[in-house]
């Protein structure tokens, strides 16, 4: 990555610049991903919910969580005009260092059919398929 990106934690101003992101990525916004959500997991997340920006725009994200059991890996996301810089790796890495720092031992990432080609990404970073059944409930 190149000096003038920066990681940093996402505050509620972001989102705007994030949802946009994440459209440019491909990634499918769902339910929760209203302002009000996003904003509590922001607040709840500790700074695991990080942004890249570069030239003070949002060029990437990674949704990290912890539930106290399992760390969760959601929405990492590299603008298209930003991929090749190792962007998506740095934000891997200080996610994982993050989690780490308060506990965490595993992490969980789910990845969409459509976009079944990160999966490559996520392998060399030693991330294994698992063979589990998926489920869930909107409540």
């Amino acid at each position: 990555m190149d000096d003038p990106t920066t990681l940093r934690s996402a505050t509620a101003a972001d989102l705007p610049a994030l949802r946009a992101l994440w459209e440019r990525c491909g990634l499918h916004p769902s339910r929760s991903d209203t302002d009000e959500r996003l904003g509590r997991l922001i607040e709840y997340a500790g700074g695991l919910f990080m942004v890249a920006e570069r030239r003070s725009a949002v060029v990437g994200s990674v949704m990290a969580s912890w539930d106290g059991r399992r760390g969760w890996i959601n929405r990492l996301a590299v603008d298209p005009s930003a991929r090749g810089l190792s962007l998506g790796d740095c934000l891997m890495a200080e996610a994982e260092r993050r989690l780490a720092a308060i506990g965490c031992d595993k992490v969980n990432l789910l990845i969409e059919p459509d976009n079944a080609g990160v999966e490559r990404f996520y392998d060399r970073l030693g991330y294994s398929r698992d063979a589990l059944i998926f489920m869930e409930k909107w409540l």
